[in-house]
């Protein structure tokens, strides 16, 4: 159902006319960590959903149109309409409109507006259905009131606001048709009785102008501190890190299995291996394309992905994180906790909720650790060598499998992993660019120097190179 706030005219009561909104999230949006349509131009943006939660702030879902895409994405943004708007929401001021004739009004980032934030956990506490906005909680959740909220101010792909230290909603910016993995597998765990997974407590939806997940709230792992920090820190003054690394590992075994249980597992066609790498060469040649200086590694990288299509012993296919890293699992309470299984925000849904190979997730977590061993202002090697090996030995523990066992999947992993890597930084941080590059520059020559058929210890144990959190991203 259209919403009465949405109309040719603009949004709100006051009618802020839509071109000038338009406009002004045209200028925005960019510049937002969340907007996954960075480097194309923006051919037209407008409102395709709008709901009041306040009476100068407003939920709205935003359409943006960009060239060389066919279809537009959706962007979920909360908007608030002033004619003055407090000194401490200034840094989230948007721009300025004209209303009407001698009437201008003020458009700022509401998610730092504590009033809209109170307003989301009280519809969320009540449930039941506000304009475009279906507010859901499980019934043996009581989520509580009159708790004060404050923004992460973290770097992600989504915004997340913390309630007292009791809960954390997730917002989930880029807005896709069906459920979010991010609560599709959490609730999964849950019933599963996987504890080391914050489990939902409560999600709001939209069902114009596509039904959608648009966030979730868990609760809160007080006295955390995300890996990435903790392995930084350890990294910059030399200190041991292979204890926790190896009870990471197990952490994320323990999490293969439970996932393997919570959903079907799936044993791929025959030619599995071959249709991956063929998926891998298609997407190094689109990265190469756009970054030159990958081109020269094109060759090697190629025969890595081939290895892989010829060696034996691949695990099933199954659900996994889908983007694990350190900056994705956190300690707290002398354990570790793994979060956000949302995915890669930009991929489509399905791909997100498609089987994976369990060894990308360990991939991703070695590439990881190569990215710690490289920032700070000093790359330790032996100290990330140190660390994959102990979170491969721990993974084996309790996995079903030894990712050492299987050295040309991981080291496709890793290289498919890297060559991401290598696009991300060329777009968001050209400056780091060198970083993943030099893990691909490792991992080729690694691939040229081993025996057809090594034995023993397997490439995850050797360095592919410094690397860095690409982490905080998704």
């Amino acid at each position: 159902m259209t919403s009465p706030l949405l109309s040719e005219t603009g949004v709100g009561p006051a009618q802020v006319p839509a071109s000038s909104l338009a406009a002004l999230l045209a200028r925005w949006l960019p510049r937002q960590r969340w907007f996954t349509g960075q480097g194309r131009d923006i051919t037209g943006v407008s409102v395709a959903a709008a709901t009041a939660l306040t009476a100068d702030c407003y939920h709205l879902l935003v359409r943006v149109d960009q060239r060389g895409s066919a279809d537009g994405d959706h962007y979920q943004v909360l908007l608030g309409i002033a004619a003055q708007v407090p000194p401490r929401m200034s840094p989230s001021l948007i721009g300025e409109v004209e209303a009407r004739p001698g009437e201008r009004l003020m458009v700022y980032d509401a998610v730092h507006d504590h009033r809209a934030a109170i307003v989301l956990l009280e519809r969320l506490r009540r449930g039941g259905v506000t304009g475009h906005l279906r507010f859901e909680s499980l019934p043996r959740t009581a989520v509580p009131c009159g708790l004060t909220p404050r923004v992460l101010d973290v770097e992600q792909s989504n915004t997340s606001i913390v309630y007292g230290d009791e809960l954390i909603l997730k917002l989930f910016r880029h807005v896709q048709p069906g459920i979010n993995p991010d609560l599709e597998v959490t609730g999964a765990l849950a019933r599963h009785g996987f504890t080391q997974v914050p489990a939902p407590v409560g999600w709001f939806q939209t069902e114009s102008p596509f039904w959608s997940t648009l966030g979730m709230v868990q609760p809160f792992l007080t006295d955390s501190t995300d890996g990435w920090e903790l392995a930084l820190e350890s990294s910059r003054h030399h200190t041991g890190f292979t204890d926790e690394a190896r009870e990471l590992g197990r952490t994320t075994g323990e999490l293969h299995v439970a996932l393997a249980k919570a959903f079907p597992t799936d044993p791929g066609p025959a030619d599995q291996p071959a249709q991956l790498a063929d998926v891998m060469t298609h997407k190094l040649l689109r990265a190469a394309a756009r970054v030159p200086q990958l081109r020269p590694y094109v060759p090697a990288l190629q025969e890595i992905y081939a290895a892989a299509a010829t060696a034996g012993g691949h695990p099933p296919l199954q659900r996994t994180h889908g983007d694990l890293h350190l900056g994705q699992v956190l300690r707290a309470h002398g354990r570790w906790h793994i979060v956000d299984f949302e995915g890669e925000p930009a991929k489509p849904v399905p791909e997100r909720r498609a089987d994976r190979s369990p060894v990308a997730d360990v991939a991703g977590m070695l590439r990881s650790f190569d990215y710690a061993a490289q920032s700070g202002g000093a790359f330790h090697p032996r100290w990330g060598d140190r660390c994959r090996e102990a979170f491969c030995a721990g993974y084996a523990e309790s996995g079903g499998f030894d990712p050492r066992a299987v050295p040309a999947a991981l080291s496709a992993h890793e290289a498919d992993r890297a060559v991401y890597e290598v696009v991300y930084e060329s777009v968001y941080r050209p400056d780091r660019i060198q970083v993943p590059l030099n893990a691909v520059a490792r991992l080729c020559a690694t691939h040229a120097t081993a025996p057809a058929d090594p034995a023993g210890p397997s490439q995850a144990s050797e360095p592919s190179g410094p690397s860095d959190r690409l982490a905080q991203e998704s």
